[in-house]
């Protein structure tokens, strides 16, 4: 006799998220039926090449490119190292960036900016970090720890009068803007153009699409080399049978976010708002961490001093709740988490702290049996410390 296990309650979207059923209905074909290498000559083949084009035409209006600016890669560490590899110069990057564009920036000369107690980089931080020869400034959308949202649009407007100081003076270094938009896809807006940047990272995996797979958009004037070469795909930049499945997902699941962006982002709010304030009225002494009027919707990064969270987290998931204590890399290499150092957490509230994030499979039943565990389960633990 089967017996049904109890259903998880995950509070960890930001790590990763289920694929959304239209997705993968849109993505069937191409596994069995329609397998055919889009670089084929003949007509099932160049069936493939049309969905693959198509594909890449609506990645591209969901963010306010153009097609030809769009390149589909194996997720966004390797579109982050792509743009890193065409620099020949300077960079500046945020304290609080995702590993992927930390390492990549240490290829470089470079100059790490720091942030805010809210884990908010400040424009005029980034531009005094400028210096005649940085070649690119890379500041992430929001911050995948701590929901903090930057202010792109500040920085947009810091990197264009640079551009235009130079072109004044006569100076032929070239200045980009890169965003890593991993996170916020689905609850903010990612319109490059009302952004400001001229490159942008994404990652499929994390708003209901399939893992594995993401974009660079790169704006016509930015200099790209390959990572990849081989058959010249992707305008030589990066070569490789086309992932057509992959492509097709990851534009249905764009367009899904990016429709029901504000209605979720809404929804999301209510929830965490709701855990947040619970959670506080239970420990008054916990902190939350994060820009708390510009943060991204599901997140809440929140502390219990004196508590091991890494303890917690395994505790939680023996009752079946999900949660993290900070970035997956970051827990992945068992080391305290660079943002939390960045905004000067206390190490003995960085040691206790949760990310929770909400998505598709929160709601209010949901928050509020994961609410009651964790309660519990603090108190367990705050009990456990005092013997």
């Amino acid at each position: 006799m089967n017996v049904k296990k109890p259903e998880l309650l995950y509070l960890d979207h930001a790590a990763a998220t289920p694929m959304d059923e239209h997705v993968l209905a849109a993505m069937q074909p191409f596994f069995q039926d329609e397998f055919f290498n889009p670089s084929s000559p003949y007509a099932p083949a160049v069936q493939a090449r049309r969905a693959y084009d198509d594909a890449k035409h609506r990645l591209a209006v969901a963010i306010g490119g153009k097609a030809d600016e769009v390149i589909v890669t194996a997720g966004a560490t390797e579109s982050i190292n792509l743009v890193f590899a065409g620099i020949t110069g300077h960079v500046v990057v945020s304290a609080v960036e995702h590993p992927a564009v930390l390492e990549a920036a240490r290829r470089h000369e470079h100059t790490i900016v720091p942030v805010d107690a809210k884990g908010s980089v400040l424009s005029e931080a980034v531009a005094g970090a400028i210096r005649p020869d940085t070649v690119l400034v890379s500041i992430q959308l929001a911050n995948n720890e701590l929901g903090t949202i930057q202010p792109l649009r500040e920085i947009a407007t810091v990197v264009k009068a640079e551009r235009q100081r130079r072109a004044e003076g006569g100076e032929a270094t070239p200045i980009y803007l890169h965003s890593d938009a991993s996170q916020g896809a689905g609850q903010i807006d990612i319109h490059v153009a009302r952004l400001g940047v001229d490159a942008l990272t994404l990652n499929a995996g994390k708003m209901y699409g399939p893992k594995q797979v993401g974009l660079l958009w790169a704006a016509s004037h930015v200099t790209l080399s390959p990572l990849i070469v081989g058959g010249g795909q992707e305008r030589g930049l990066r070569s490789g049978t086309e992932n057509v499945a992959g492509a097709v997902g990851f534009a249905v699941a764009l367009e899904r976010a990016s429709r029901h962006a504000a209605g979720e982002a809404r929804r999301l709010a209510q929830l965490r708002d709701t855990l947040q304030r619970e959670l506080l009225a239970a420990f008054p002494e916990a902190v939350v961490s994060g820009n708390q009027k510009k943060r991204l919707a599901g997140h809440l990064h929140i502390s219990f001093p004196g508590i091991d969270a890494e303890r917690l987290v395994f505790l939680l998931e023996a009752k079946r709740v999900l949660v993290a204590t900070g970035s997956a890399c970051a827990a992945n290499k068992n080391t305290r988490s660079h943002v939390l150092e960045a905004i000067g957490l206390s190490p003995e509230a960085a040691d206790g702290s949760l990310r929770i994030t909400l998505g598709r499979l929160s709601n209010e039943a949901t928050s509020a049996q994961a609410l009651a565990i964790i309660v519990d389960m603090v108190r367990f633990e705050q009990q456990r410390m005092k013997k």
